[in-house]
């Protein structure tokens, strides 16, 4: 097991880079997209030199610039393990079945060929049109820190979304007025048929693994849409969809203990003795959906050093990064 953190893309700078290194991490995975609509100041030296290349969202993420990211880290004494999440602009059509679909498609082949030939080994992604929503800042973690809680009583009116929009990020701005139809499991698990079919065989000439993260929070509907994995057993029905070793899982612990159904030592079991855990989301939380609070990885109901265990007996390799840290 490698031990990483996760970087979000206005954290790439040397000197984030170095604070990694000095917590004692060796791996990193990258969201290269702007998920909080940030100026793009970190990539031109404010707060400290980044990388060095500015990202345009409505680009496909090229082979220099993931070239030259890796090179960045590298220089820290850091290995680039993963990206995670492309942007929505680029698989929208993918997501709701539009008509530019398989334009999207293709560049998501050059996505992925772009990081073989850059020697990036996974692509991270989450399969959802209504992506996370209804959390909200609590501080049920030790000392009162401030975390996230997902409480029945206190979620917003689940609102249609708005065309032109997927994981509440505007893709389209000229979209029509109105909002965008409601989706079943049945077409959503059709439209990820087409995903996988269609780049898991790019992926496996290009040496990257697909990791597919579980639906957070794991309601099997949101705001209209169905979900698709919101039980551990879901997990294996994506695997068992396009059989690869290019096919593999974002295995998010927090999200797994949240599910309503299963044991999560059963399910890390389950999942690493297959060598289909691509890496690893350590969060802990209390009490599962639809009301339960993120806390502190050692204070949650879920063993860490148990699932530690259960991965290293199945000589899991890949990486583990904390995911939704508490704060002070």
């Amino acid at each position: 097991m490698k031990l990483g953190m996760g970087l979000y893309r206005s954290m790439l700078t040397p000197e984030m880079f170095r604070f990694v290194r000095q917590i004692g991490a060796t791996h990193v995975i990258v969201h290269l997209t702007d998920y909080f609509n940030q100026p793009d100041s970190w990539a031109t030296g404010s707060g400290g030199d980044a990388w060095g290349v500015t990202l345009n969202q409505d680009k496909l993420w090229s082979y220099e610039e993931l070239r030259d990211l890796k090179a960045a880290l590298a220089a820290e004494g850091l290995e680039l393990a993963a990206l995670e999440n492309f942007d929505p602009a680029h698989w929208s059509d993918i997501l709701l079945d539009g008509p530019r679909k398989a334009h999207q498609m293709e560049g998501l082949k050059t996505i992925i060929r772009n990081m073989g030939r850059a020697g990036i080994p996974v692509m991270g992604y989450y399969f959802s049109i209504a992506g996370v929503w209804g959390r909200t800042a609590g501080n049920a973690a030790r000392g009162g820190a401030q975390t996230v809680d997902f409480v029945e009583a206190s979620l917003p009116p689940e609102t249609p979304i708005p065309n032109g929009t997927v994981w509440n990020m505007v893709v389209d701005p000229n979209a029509p007025p109105g909002t965008l139809a409601p989706v079943s499991r049945a077409a959503m698990w059709e439209r990820l048929r087409y995903f996988l079919s269609e780049l898991v065989p790019v992926a496996e000439e290009a040496g990257v693994r697909l990791a597919a993260h579980p639906d957070d929070p794991p309601l099997p509907s949101l705001r209209g849409m169905e979900r698709l994995i919101t039980q551990h057993h879901h997990y294996q029905e994506l695997l068992d969809l396009v059989p690869s070793r290019a096919n593999g899982l974002e295995f998010c612990v927090g999200t797994l203990s949240e599910m309503t159904e299963g044991n999560i030592y059963a399910a890390v079991e389950h999942y690493s003795r297959q060598g289909a855990i691509a890496y690893v989301h350590l969060r802990n939380v209390r009490g599962k959906v639809p009301n339960y609070h993120e806390v502190f990885v050692d204070e949650g109901e879920t063993d860490m050093l148990r699932v530690l265990r259960i991965l290293h007996q199945h000589s899991f390799e890949g990486v583990i990064i904390p995911a939704h840290p508490p704060r002070r």
